[in-house]
């Protein structure tokens, strides 16, 4: 299996990519000449990593029969200073609500099953950027 992007350029610093039938905007800021009329490509792939071990912890919480009702994420990415600015660290809070009755152990382990063995992200990007992770109950 590949997976197949097209991207349009639509003037000025903007593109559209066709993600899987699903219309992406990207555009840079004012200041760096763009009209801001989409989101940045290097966020784009926190939110990525953020949507891939995401997806991965619920599907195995759902399978351990969690009753999960919140759950939400924040992906932090530092960036280096020089060019290439590349994203150097990422930080994953998982947050989860302790009202909720999970198991914390089970919680735990979904996110490292995510971690080291389903998110075909964090494989991709595991020898190029240092990752940290923390749960966190609300």
């Amino acid at each position: 299996m590949k997976h197949e992007i097209h991207c349009s350029w639509k003037g000025g610093m903007a593109f559209e990519a066709d993600v899987l039938g699903h219309a992406v905007r990207m555009d840079a800021d004012k200041e760096s000449g763009g009209a801001d009329s989409g989101a940045r490509p290097k966020p784009l792939l926190l939110a990525a990593l953020s949507g891939c071990t995401g997806m991965d912890v619920v599907s195995i919480l759902m399978k351990m029969r969690q009753p999960l009702s919140y759950f939400d994420m924040q992906v932090e990415g530092e960036l280096a200073e020089e060019h290439p600015k590349r994203y150097n660290s990422m930080t994953l809070v998982y947050r989860f609500r302790d009202s909720d009755g999970l198991d914390r152990q089970k919680v735990l382990d979904a996110v490292t099953l995510s971690l080291e063995k389903y998110c075909g992200v964090i494989a991709t990007l595991r020898d190029a950027v240092e990752f940290s992770w923390r749960i966190d109950y609300l």
